[in-house]
């Protein structure tokens, strides 16, 4: 399994993360590897991550060249992953390690599993915050025609064959479930623990939850209303394949 996380300006948070990890996949008896994609902090994050790959060769790094925002860490993290199940979490330990063996018993049954939030925010989280949330996520499910209950979060399970297809673009992170969908598999959603931010603050405000996403909304119902699925019937002198 590889556990993809992309990380800025983190450097408090990266060594606790790599701790719950382990101890989540602890009792899981799985061969695993972490990989930490640093979108270029201008903290100790990258310094911090070298010496944790240094005493694990299972934490693997990459860093960006320049700042490029969450879906190109996300993106480039899954790119070099060689599990046969990808985890994605953010580096904040807003998620729990602990959850993943549910993630994986529920991959069972489906190709992709989806953290939501909805849950534990609402007994947890302000007002405004939990606001800007239903605002975003009834827009993103009603132009899309979706019911996803938590698109943003990026706690996620999948078999890597899911993103062998799909095409990177910036915000891409927030439609994952309908991109997945979109190539035919198979998607559903399990509550998840949501924790208070370690340390530093969020980087994600009202503004970019409402109406960061509008250009993205055209993109993602264009494809809904464009994209379908074949399959070959028969082949001659062909071997089988997918396609």
């Amino acid at each position: 399994m590889s556990i993809v996380i992309p990380c800025y300006n983190e450097e408090e948070s990266l060594i606790p993360l790599v701790h719950a990890i382990r101890e989540g996949v602890r009792l899981l008896k799985l061969e695993y590897e972490i990989i930490i994609v640093d979108d270029f902090s201008a903290d100790k994050s990258w310094e911090i991550l070298r010496g944790l790959g240094a005493e694990d060769p299972r934490i693997r790094g990459r860093r960006l060249e320049k700042n490029c925002g969450q879906s190109a860490a996300l993106w480039a993290g899954i790119q070099a992953a060689s599990g046969q199940f990808i985890a994605t979490m953010d580096a904040d330990l807003q998620n729990d390690p602990n959850d993943l063996p549910r993630f994986l018993e529920a991959l069972k049954d489906y190709d992709c599993v989806c953290g939501s939030r909805k849950e534990s925010r609402a007994r947890g989280d302000g007002w405004i915050r939990r606001s800007t949330s239903i605002i975003a996520n009834g827009l993103r499910n009603w132009f899309t025609r979706e019911s996803v209950s938590d698109s943003a979060c990026c706690y996620r399970v999948f078999r890597r064959e899911c993103v062998n297809s799909l095409k990177f673009f910036k915000g891409m992170h927030r439609f994952f479930p309908t991109l997945i969908k979109l190539e035919g598999y198979r998607i559903t959603e399990i509550p998840v623990s949501h924790n208070a931010r370690h340390s530093g603050k969020s980087h994600y405000g009202v503004w970019n939850r409402l109406f960061g996403t509008a250009y993205d909304l055209f993109a993602i119902r264009w494809m809904q209303k464009r994209m379908f699925q074949y399959r070959v019937e028969e082949r001659i002198n062909f071997p089988t394949d997918n396609g």
